[in-house]
């Protein structure tokens, strides 16, 4: 069984999805089964910290380059801001990590180094500089 694991991934995990559907119990790869589970959650907690990394250089790019300002931005802005109150209505216990400061530190510091990539700025904050809830508010935009 864990032979398939290392070839195929996939076709070993629809294999494990008709065993459990089964009830065949004994036969499945519990271990990888575990493993997988695990991988998942840090894969949705590597992505609402990505989201919120991008929808902050955006707002940190809206703030320090007003004359660059434009409708893409408010697009990614609103795009990051619907996709994570989706993600924490799905998974709403990944809320604790907006309560984490070195969570928020590690988002911030990409936020960060994301904005400076993009628009070579070198006098950006290196604290946040707004509160979660603004962050995330719908119309929230910094002047």
């Amino acid at each position: 069984m864990s032979n398939l694991y290392d070839e195929d991934v996939a076709a070993w995990a629809q294999e494990q999805v008709a065993l459990l559907r089964s009830g065949q119990w004994a036969l499945l790869d519990i271990e990888h089964i575990a493993e997988e589970i695990e991988d998942m959650n840090i894969s949705h907690r590597h992505q609402l910290a990505h989201r919120l990394a991008i929808l902050m250089a955006h707002l940190l790019k809206w703030k320090y380059q007003p004359d660059r300002r434009g409708n893409s931005w408010k697009r990614t802005i609103r795009d990051q801001r619907q996709q994570i109150a989706k993600m924490l209505k799905k998974m709403p216990s990944l809320r604790h990590l907006l309560e984490d400061p070195e969570w928020n530190e590690e988002v911030w510091t990409d936020a960060l180094g994301m904005a400076v990539l993009q628009t070579e700025l070198t006098d950006l904050p290196k604290a946040r500089e707004w509160t979660l809830e603004q962050v995330l508010a719908e119309d929230y935009l910094p002047s």
